[in-house]
C-alpha cells in the first residue's frame, strides 16, 4: 500500500482536526508545546503527554519519504496486480479464510461484508499480519508531518488521535509504532480512523489492531460497513460497492486489486 501513498493515504481517514491548530514551522519545541496544550484541551492527561512527547526530535526520513511519495501512480493494473497477487498469497489467502471461517462468519453477519474482501484487504496490506507494519514511532512521525506545513491541521488531527488511543488504553505508547505516515495495525488504520472504526472484537476491553486478529478483521469490516458497502452485492469497479471501498482505498487501480484477489480466494 506505501507504494502508493499519495493516492491511496487519505482513504480511510475522518481527521480530528484540533479546534484551534498550532502554527506549524517554526521552533520544532515550541510546536511541541502548542501541540501539547491542544491534547490537553481535547481531554487527554498530562501523564500520556508527558510520557508521549518526551524526547520527541523532527524526523527528517519522515519528511523526505513523503515528498518522494507525492507523485503519480504510474503503473497498469496488470502490472500492479502482478506484483500483489501472486500463487503464494492466494494460497495463504484461501488458508486464512479456512483458519478463521468462524470469525468471518460472525464479522460477516455483523457489518455485512464477505470475507474474501477483508482476507484480501488484509493479505494486502500486511501479508496477513505477517509481513511489515512499520517500524517509526507513531508520536514521533506525526509531530514531524504535523509541524510540517503542508497538511499541518490533517496531521495534528492525527496527532490527537494517537493519544487518545493510549489515553483510552488500547495500545501502551511502547506498542504505537507504524508506517511512515502513522498508520498503525494490520490493515494500517491512521490513528483517526482507529478511533472511529476500531472495535474491540475479542471483547477484551481494548481496541488492538496490531495483534488481535478478532479486532483486526472487525474493525476492517466496520469501516467499509460505515461506508456502505453492502453484502451480496457486486464490488468490481462501476458498483456502489466498488465506491464504498474508496473510503478505505481512494485508488481505483488498488481497489480494483481487492476485487481482483477476493475473487481468487474464492475461485471465481
Amino acid at each position: 500500500m506505501r507504494k502508493i501513498w499519495f493516492a491511496a493515504l487519505f482513504g480511510a481517514v475522518v481527521a480530528a482536526t484540533p479546534s484551534h491548530a498550532a502554527r506549524c514551522g517554526g521552533d520544532f519545541n515550541a510546536f511541541m508545546s502548542a501541540m501539547a496544550a491542544e491534547a490537553q484541551a481535547a481531554g487527554v492527561s498530562q501523564a500520556v503527554i508527558g510520557q508521549a512527547f518526551a524526547g520527541v526530535t523532527q524526523d527528517q526520513t519522515v519528511l523526505a519519504f513523503d515528498r518522494r511519495q507525492r507523485g503519480t501512480f504510474n503503473k497498469s493494473f496488470e502490472q500492479y496486480v502482478s506484483t500483489r497477487v501472486g500463487p503464494g498469497r492466494i494460497k495463504m489467502g484461501r488458508q486464512m479464510l479456512q483458519k478463521h471461517a468462524s470469525l468471518l462468519s460472525r464479522i460477516e453477519q455483523k457489518f455485512g461484508v464477505p470475507p474474501q474482501i477483508i482476507v484480501a484487504i488484509w493479505g494486502l496490506e500486511s501479508d496477513f499480519g505477517k509481513g511489515d507494519v512499520g517500524k517509526m514511532p507513531v508520536i514521533r512521525t506525526l509531530m514531524t508531518m504535523a509541524h510540517d506545513c503542508r497538511r499541518t491541521e490533517l496531521f495534528q488531527g492525527e496527532l490527537l488521535a494517537a493519544l487518545k488511543i493510549v489515553q483510552r488504553g488500547d495500545l501502551p505508547l511502547s506498542d504505537l509504532i507504524g508506517a511512515f505516515a502513522g498508520e498503525i495495525g494490520q490493515t494500517q488504520f491512521l490513528p483517526s480512523s482507529y478511533i472511529k472504526y476500531g472495535v474491540d472484537f475479542d471483547g477484551n476491553g481494548h481496541v488492538d489492531l496490531r495483534h488481535s486478529v478478532p479486532d483486526v478483521l472487525a474493525s476492517t469490516a466496520n469501516l467499509l460497513h460505515v461506508s456502505g458497502f453492502k453484502n451480496g452485492q457486486p464490488y468490481g469497479e462501476g458498483t456502489p460497492n466498488f465506491d464504498a471501498m474508496r473510503e478505505w482505498n481512494r485508488a481505483t487501480i488498488y481497489r480494483k486489486t481487492i476485487g481482483y484477489f477476493a475473487d481468487q480466494l474464492v475461485g471465481r
